[in-house]
């Protein structure tokens, strides 16, 4: 997943304003204790970052594909 594609399904998946707050606020454990937006920032890779905020969000597995990304492989 390309960081592009990370902000593409989050403004899908989240919407403009809460994904904007989502990926600022929430401290997401699984990827050191940070913020999607502070992970990507220092490099961790946009699909690990993607899964991390998904799981701390519960959004389900049909949806964390994003629109306009590739169908997730089962």
């Amino acid at each position: 997943m390309r960081v592009s594609e990370f902000w593409r399904a989050v403004d899908q998946v989240f919407g403009e304003a809460y994904g904007a707050v989502v990926t600022q606020d929430v401290v997401l454990e699984a990827i050191g204790g940070r913020s999607a937006a502070d992970a990507l920032r220092a490099g961790v890779d946009a699909r690990t970052v993607w899964e991390a905020l998904c799981d701390s969000q519960d959004v389900p597995l049909e949806r964390r594909h994003g629109k306009g990304l590739a169908e997730p492989k089962d």
